[in-house]
């Protein structure tokens, strides 16, 4: 289809929930993709971290292929072989001993805040329902989720939220513990914000609130759906603080494009979820289980896929803190763990976001003022030399 008609057809029949770029992708390999009219673009964005072995990845498209032949979809009335073996490799590869799936981060941190609330409610008997989230927070666009999002621009016209969430400063133990009440029964946070501007807390952070949580006999929540899947170079991001959480959210990378979201607990928290509680049409599908299951296979059994995470990351954030010397002026700090990594520019960042697609590189703007790049784990050094390159020559004009 011609690309105006396309756009024109979009806007006609498309409700308007994003302000779309006037490209449209036609095909990807690896790091690359290419627009409806055959420009190449480095793609450092991946589906908003959600390509993390690249567009494409030949396993996780066979893996799809050979499922579709066989079986797209089958109730969860019935025990699904793709899903079962799913969970088994995430609780064998994790703190859990238990999985719900589901379709989306959102749908996965919704079912982490019932299984809580329903946890103390129903299993120890105590009446606590708030959970203690941090401003900044950014934990899906349900109206759950929503509520328990730190940023208010997301809530504008929804009220009334659902209440029984509470708002502190990330980063600060003792603002969580000023928090706590009898009718406290979570902390949920991010391991590292990424929405808000990839915001990484100090290195004893999430140490000091599991053991804040452990004091007051409440539940610790991470929501990893951008941060887990190797994205820190860790399978999952809680293994860099060398502590567990209670329940711990997945989605984005998790079948390195398919869609599908998972809740992970532990034996006593899932006991929580009995059959009515809780479920998801799609959750769990065998099309969906089988990708998840080939992404898996990559990133656990090839661990060198981690590994170039760990050594591109940092190499990545060196070529990135040589600009910030070199452009004093427009980058007021570099930060990142892993391939999550950004800039913080002095700045309105947007107008650069679009200058580096004309120049055949894909980026993305958040917060207003930072440079979020959450590129696939296969990235090598000459792919982050490139992009250095074409940031150099836009903040070369800038300075």
């Amino acid at each position: 289809m011609e690309l105006k008609k396309l756009i024109d057809d979009s806007n006609n029949y498309l409700m308007h929930t994003y302000n779309r770029f006037p490209v449209a992708i036609r095909k990807g390999r690896g790091m690359k993709v290419w627009d409806t009219d055959g420009k190449e673009y480095l793609d450092f964005l991946g589906g908003v971290a959600v390509n993390c072995l690249g567009h494409c990845h030949p396993k996780v498209v066979v893996a799809i292929q050979k499922q579709a032949q066989r079986l797209i979809h089958i109730s969860n009335y019935f025990h699904i072989e793709s899903q079962t073996k799913l969970a088994k490799v995430l609780v064998d590869n994790s703190f859990a001993n238990k999985v719900f799936f589901c379709n989306s981060g959102a749908e996965a941190n919704e079912a982490a805040i019932k299984l809580a609330r329903r946890y103390f409610k129903e299993l120890v008997g105590q009446n606590k329902f708030e959970i203690i989230t941090a401003l900044n927070s950014f934990h899906g666009r349900t109206l759950g989720t929503l509520s328990a999002t730190g940023q208010e621009k997301f809530k504008i016209g929804f009220d009334p939220l659902v209440p029984g969430f509470k708002h502190v400063e990330y980063n600060d133990v003792r603002a969580i513990e000023n928090a706590i009440t009898n009718n406290t029964c979570a902390v949920m946070l991010e391991p590292v914000q990424g929405e808000s501007g990839v915001k990484i807390p100090d290195e004893d952070y999430l140490r000091e609130v599991r053991k804040l949580c452990d004091k007051h006999s409440i539940l610790l929540v991470l929501d990893e759906v951008q941060t887990g899947m190797g994205r820190t170079g860790k399978l999952f991001a809680y293994e860099n603080s060398g502590i567990v959480p209670d329940i711990m959210t997945l989605a984005k990378g998790l079948a390195g494009g398919f869609p599908i979201g998972a809740t992970l607990a532990s034996d006593k928290v899932a006991a929580a979820f009995e059959p009515g509680t809780h479920g998801s049409t799609f959750g769990g599908n065998p099309l969906a289980c089988n990708a998840a299951l080939a992404t898996l296979d990559v990133l656990i059994e090839d661990d060198f896929i981690l590994d170039q995470c760990r050594r591109m990351g940092t190499y990545f954030k060196k070529r990135l803190e040589e600009l910030q010397k070199e452009f004093p002026s427009v980058i007021a700090e570099v930060r990142g763990m892993g391939l999550l990594v950004g800039i913080e520019l002095t700045r309105d960042g947007a107008p650069l976001v679009k200058e580096c697609m004309e120049k055949g590189l894909l980026i993305n703007c958040t917060a207003g003022n930072i440079l979020r790049f959450m590129p696939p784990l296969i990235i090598t050094e000459k792919e982050i030399d490139q992009l250095v390159d074409i940031l150099e020559q836009i903040f070369d004009r800038l300075s």
